[in-house]
């Protein structure tokens, strides 16, 4: 068990024990959370007490918290604690109006740790491992997440941040780095500098394993990353407001996402009419802290549309599962009466081997109408002028998307190295229309 499990005791709880669990962490929640200026007002209004609180069911009785609600009480609004407990911040990443901040006593922040020493465990990550961290490290979260968290397991780390690719591999060359956390889409542009000095990642690399997270993605991204690297890529999910990594994430089967549920409170809604969707179906998620201090958080909307996988896991983790996440409700745009999440466009590019990894969606306004240009990089190997043989992978390309949005977006094919480029999240879309 000592060789499957970081915390057996708690990763295969029967599920009774851990409903149970959750009962008696939500209540020490509620207590917590109405000592906070927001939730005590928000408990007053509908005359709610944290003794009310039986059964995982009565969740349903509170009202949703929302990014929103986070900014209009930012920056000390839902503190629970005292100013001087508070040991680190971070908050999201908004360019406009206050950002959502989070807070974090030394108790989140040993919690945090251990909940991404336990997913990286997951994985088959151990204290022998070589972590080399390609992420940004300030106020985003995935740096000084998954640091500490690969410090907790016993990883030598290599604190790198991202981008410098030359200096990436050359930490990795010398180090042995072994294991990994990068953006999916920075993955790309890695491999691409590996190959323009002469290197190929799976001869020349010892690495065994890539943590991806961040930004959503298809399985067809995950499956060229694993290709160019020629090891596993552990999808995971987090988010600032519920803490940042480590709140799911794939075991070594890679069989979709464990959320760690004696930490988080798991509600799968309609985002149109909030009610709970029956289990398998998609919907939004919604996340309740189960065991942060500084600055609980119930009920929150993360916009992000997955479902519950209720099969057990053959790893033995009674944790319940997410299916990958399908795209983020305000990610979508309407264009020509049609709902378009740009993962759909993601997945047709990807499928495609004549086409790199970097793709620009741009939306414009004409007096015709709303336009759609999709502009994706040609792969280096697949790179041509000609034109004749351009025009019709574009055209191929433009009906495979027709088949998956229900509309035919212009298709424009640019040269490898073309597209901007970002150290962090990549941005997909660009909209310039009005309103």
């Amino acid at each position: 068990m000592e060789n499957t499990f970081w915390q057996p005791e708690i990763e295969t709880l029967p599920r009774k024990e851990l409903e149970k669990l959750q009962v008696e962490k939500m209540r020490k929640v509620l207590a917590r959370a109405q000592q906070s200026a927001f939730y005590s007002k928000v408990f007053a209004d509908i005359g709610f007490k944290p003794e009310d609180f039986k059964t995982v069911d009565d969740i349903r009785r509170l009202p949703f918290t929302t990014k929103d609600n986070l900014r209009a009480n930012y920056p000390f609004g839902l503190l629970t604690c005292s100013k001087d407990d508070i040991v680190r911040m971070h908050c999201t990443s908004g360019t406009t109006g206050n950002p959502a901040a989070v807070l974090y006593n030394r108790h989140d922040l040993d919690s945090w740790a251990n909940l991404v020493a336990r997913s990286m465990f997951a994985t088959g990550a151990r204290a022998s491992d070589i972590f080399q961290n390609m992420s940004g490290y300030g106020l985003f979260t995935g740096g000084l997440g998954f640091q500490y968290g690969a410090e907790k397991l016993g990883c030598m780390t290599i604190p790198a941040a991202a981008g410098n690719s030359k200096r990436q591999i050359k930490l990795m060359r010398d180090f042995g780095t072994t294991c990994a956390h990068s953006v999916p889409s920075y993955l790309g542009r890695l491999h691409a500098v590996f190959l323009e000095n002469g290197l190929d990642p799976k001869k020349d690399t010892q690495l065994k394993r890539l943590f991806i997270g961040a930004e959503p993605h298809s399985e067809e991204t995950r499956q060229r990353i694993q290709e160019m690297f020629g090891c596993k890529a552990f999808n995971s999910f987090g988010m600032t407001e519920m803490n940042g990594p480590g709140v799911g994430f794939e075991c070594q089967y890679q069989a979709e996402m464990h959320i760690w549920e004696d930490c988080y409170l798991l509600e799968i809604v309609d985002p149109e009419t909030l009610e709970p969707v029956p289990e398998g179906e998609i919907g939004e998620m919604v996340i309740t802290t189960l065991d942060r201090q500084a600055m609980p958080v119930i009920r929150y909307r993360t916009r992000d549309l997955t479902r519950i996988i209720a099969e057990p896991c053959k790893c033995g983790r009674t944790a319940r599962r997410i299916d990958r996440i399908k795209g983020r409700s305000d990610d979508m745009f309407i264009i020509k009466g049609c709902n378009v999440f740009p993962i759909q466009v993601e997945r047709i590019l990807m499928k495609i081997p004549n086409v790199a990894n970097d793709y620009l969606i741009t939306l414009n306004s004409t007096p015709e109408g709303d336009t759609m240009l999709v502009e994706a990089e040609l792969h280096p190997d697949f790179f041509t002028d000609d034109y004749p043989q351009l025009r019709t992978l574009q055209q191929k390309i433009a009906r495979e998307l027709c088949d998956e949005i229900l509309f035919t977006p212009q298709v424009k094919l640019v040269p490898p190295g073309s597209l901007p480029k970002t150290e962090g999240k990549a941005v997909r879309v660009k909209d310039n229309r009005k309103g």
